[in-house]
């Protein structure tokens, strides 16, 4: 199903409209004396405390976050193909303390849910009324064979922006022409769905670009992937042979890895690459195991309505922590649940009931400098359950025209600037 340049922009317009609707104006004037504790200061974290804060501004809100700035996963693929600088992907939070919010760098340690106290990795303690865990994601070290934090350094996972971004971008500049860049993507679920075959398409356009001679070889767990057919297309549109797929059916599951000699060995087949991006398995963050709010799933199980744990009272989950299917992991998710999530405590804390409303999600992909493709997603969370809204949402057309894509492109870098605004600036 495709969507229109309109469709789209409504969509991506959705999840920013006035939520605070849902708010009765005689609401927002009370005075509320609670304290709201948000842990990760990411675009689940960071929009959440903003939100909260402006909804509601006797909050006490206090944002936990053991970096003094934030860099953002989306677009940092274009760093990794030499089209961006790490510095633009870089925030403070400077305009989320001008507005009352308490930045805490630290790192939460462990959460009393029955006392309802934080406590951080400096053995302060923080009380709330209500916490909001925002934690992103963590590897399962020990989940790929010879895959730990140490191996991470020699093949690089690059799925937490900043360091790791810029180790794979110079490990790329430095291979000779006519190298193997080899991709292991992890089974679902993932950190953004699109995320390893946009980072595919963006080797391989520098590649192309700079060395011509080497390949891309991505090896999937997966048999199937987002927007599969608009990135193969692409792939074969703007990059012929060089690019090529395996399926985890035609051998292309990675079981273990030689850090040292850079070596990834499937179940038939050992290959070594010249460089080796390895994307591994993940689970919510740490803080969500230690508070229990995951499952045996290693992800959050919420009630879509409120966000709240249906593990833990009086604490919610946002972001790629969640179990929010078939909400993707993505920043766009992270920044609409937050909005969501922000209005439901505010309702909550004031004596209202929590209400029904609809999200939705844009996921951009570029597959080349100036050219992107999108799938799009409208949700309801009525009954505590979300749901996919039967007609709305889509990809973009099949044939792939250029000033279709160029368009996609633009309006990707619209809304990253008004995410990062919202959620930063």
């Amino acid at each position: 199903m495709t969507i229109s340049i309109s469709r789209r922009r409504l969509i991506m317009s959705m999840s920013a409209l006035g939520l605070s609707g849902l708010l009765a104006p005689s609401v927002l004037a009370q005075t509320a004396k609670a304290k709201l504790v948000v842990i990760g200061g990411g675009f689940g974290g960071a929009t959440a405390a903003r939100f909260a804060k402006r909804l509601l501004p006797s909050l006490s809100v206090t944002l936990v976050e053991p970096n003094a700035n934030y860099v953002a996963c989306p677009f940092s693929n274009l760093v990794i193909g030499g089209l961006r600088s790490i510095e633009q992907q870089t925030f403070s939070y400077g305009a989320l303390s001008a507005e009352g919010i308490t930045i805490v760098r630290a790192m939460a340690r462990d959460v009393d849910a029955a006392a309802k106290i934080v406590t951080l990795d400096n053995g302060t303690t923080l009380n709330y009324d209500r916490l909001i865990l925002s934690p992103g994601i963590d590897f399962r070290w020990d989940a790929l064979q010879g895959y730990d934090q140490a191996a991470s350094e020699q093949l690089p996972h690059a799925w937490k922006a900043g360091a790791q971004t810029e180790l794979l971008r110079k490990q790329l500049q430095a291979m000779d022409d006519g190298g193997v860049v080899a991709i292991s993507v992890t089974a679902a679920p993932f950190r953004c769905p699109p995320g390893p075959y946009e980072r595919a398409s963006l080797i391989a356009y520098y590649l192309k670009k700079n060395k011509p001679k080497s390949k891309l070889l991505i090896l999937d767990s997966n048999e199937k992937f987002s927007k599969q057919g608009l990135f193969t297309t692409s792939w074969k549109n703007l990059y012929g042979d060089m690019v090529e797929w395996r399926a985890a059916s035609n051998d292309g599951r990675v079981n273990r890895v030689e850090a040292n000699s850079k070596t990834l060995h499937t179940d038939f087949e050992s290959l070594k690459a010249d460089v080796a991006n390895i994307i591994p398995p993940q689970h919510a963050g740490v803080i969500a195991q230690r508070v229990r709010a995951a499952s045996d799933s290693g992800w959050c199980p919420i009630n879509a309505t409120t966000f709240e744990s249906t593990l833990v009272p009086n604490v919610h989950v946002i972001g790629d922590a969640s179990i929010a299917s078939p909400m993707p992991k993505s920043a766009f998710s992270a920044n609409a649940q937050a909005k969501v999530c922000a209005i439901q405590i505010v309702r909550l804390l004031t004596g209202l009931d929590a209400e029904a409303t609809t999200l939705a999600n844009t996921c951009f992909s570029y597959v080349a400098e100036d050219k992107a493709i999108s799938v799009s997603g409208v949700y309801s969370n009525e009954g505590g359950q979300f749901a996919n809204m039967p007609g709305a949402g889509g990809v973009s057309p099949a044939d792939l025209s250029i000033s279709f894509q160029q368009q996609e492109a633009a309006q990707a870098a619209d809304w990253f600037k008004a995410i990062t605004g919202e959620a930063f600036s």
